[in-house]
């Protein structure tokens, strides 16, 4: 699958800079990977529910080419002052600090220990639009990105769904953050226009077309820094899995994303720590609100879709703790401007972005309005931009 470009400037520049590193630009080959949003369903992944992202079109882009030896030569725009990393192929299997390196020598490893076969060196420049630690998944991008571009230069045939899963695979092994499958396989499988509803426990999944009408979706950066690794999420992580064993000691039951909200209250007794019983009660509550989320936007009822936004918000403040002053001044503020249907933070929260459905003539209005009580409230300003809903990892088909 490739796509063609629409923006032929950057591409140009991009070409350019990879002239200036690497010398040279013959057998130059182009890629792109997206960001993700993810309408509602946060934190449900890891807990065997249902999730319904979607890729943006902020992303990263790559140029790669083989090389004859066994170096990999890698650049990145977004961090200059590193230069020029280089390792031998050999060499790809050891973690390197905190460097981006570590996605592409990551991926490399997985797909190598997945049974491909990876011979040669090669050079990769990539530069990412995406905000880092904005939570609209920058490493998810990277991962997939390098998974795409390992793909086509060694010929490897990988199925998407394993790509996805190895990109998981990396973050998870490599990295060291036990995130869910929805990042990747938003970004592995996004299509122009469609959400994805994904039932994490089996894969399944649906396309939904995105029929906004007068509404947009906009995207509202904290411009917090923020770091999985060292936040919270490994907590949240180990506290909603010690709650499913709790519950498993009477319920058969494989993940929190399979007990109804009823199941759930009836059995909480069974947790006996109010702690992880809002831990878990989050994670049961807000599946079955994207399960519900899922048919309101389907029946073009954004009415409802925006209440369920809000309520999953709330949730994510109250029983979940992973907003903090930032997001709850953006979603909160938001929530309460002319022409809002609803607004919830996205992704794993402590900083990162929120998001809000906006009718599209009160944009302006909008972002001034939550800008100003924002920058006012926290002491600098966010950022704000409408997301367009674009395709997933791919080849780009550059003349």
């Amino acid at each position: 699958m490739s796509v063609v470009v629409e923006n032929s400037t950057i591409l140009s520049a991009l070409t350019e800079r990879f002239n200036h590193v690497f010398g040279g630009t013959a057998d130059l080959e182009y890629f792109f990977s997206p960001g993700r949003i993810n309408l509602i369903g946060e934190h449900t992944d890891y807990n065997g529910g249902y999730v319904f992202p979607a890729s943006i079109t902020i992303g990263t882009t790559g140029l790669a080419r083989l090389r004859a030896d066994q170096k990999i030569k890698l650049y990145s725009e977004n961090f200059p002052e590193a230069g020029v990393i280089e390792f031998d192929l050999a060499d790809s299997h050891h973690k390197d600090g905190e460097s981006w390196a570590n996605y592409v020598k990551g991926m490399m490893t997985m797909l190598q220990n997945a049974g491909y076969t990876i011979d040669r060196g090669f050079e990769l420049l990539i530069k990412g639009e995406i905000p880092t630690a904005s939570g609209l998944s920058s490493s998810a991008s990277l991962e997939l990105l390098v998974g795409v571009v390992l793909d086509d230069l060694f010929k490897l045939n990988v199925p998407r769904l394993e790509l996805v899963q190895l990109g998981q695979k990396t973050e998870n092994d490599f990295i060291g953050v036990n995130s869910g499958i929805l990042d990747q396989f938003a970004i592995g499988f996004g299509e122009v226009k469609k959400a994805i509803l994904l039932d994490c426990n089996t894969l399944k999944y649906e396309m939904v077309p995105v029929e906004l009408r007068d509404y947009d979706i906009v995207i509202m950066n904290t411009n917090k820094p923020r770091a999985l690794t060292e936040s919270k999420y490994n907590e949240r992580f180990a506290e909603t899995r010690e709650a499913l064993k709790r519950m498993q000691t009477k319920l058969n039951i494989q993940s929190l994303g399979e007990l109804s909200n009823e199941e759930f209250d009836a059995n909480t007794a069974l947790i006996g720590d109010e702690t992880l019983i809002k831990r878990a009660r989050h994670a049961v509550y807000e599946n079955n609100r994207t399960k519900v989320a899922q048919k309101a936007f389907v029946a073009g009822n954004l009415t409802k879709f925006g209440e369920l936004l809000n309520a999953s918000h709330a949730s994510l403040k109250n029983d979940y703790e992973v907003t903090g002053l930032e997001l709850d001044t953006l979603a909160e503020t938001a929530q309460k401007q002319p022409g809002v249907l609803g607004a919830r933070m996205t992704g794993a929260g402590f900083g990162g972005c929120a998001i809000a459905l906006v009718a599209h003539d009160n944009v302006p209005n909008f972002e001034k309005a939550v800008g100003e009580t924002y920058e006012k409230v926290v002491g600098y300003p966010a950022s704000f931009y409408v997301a367009q809903i674009g395709s997933g990892s791919t080849k780009l088909d550059v003349e």
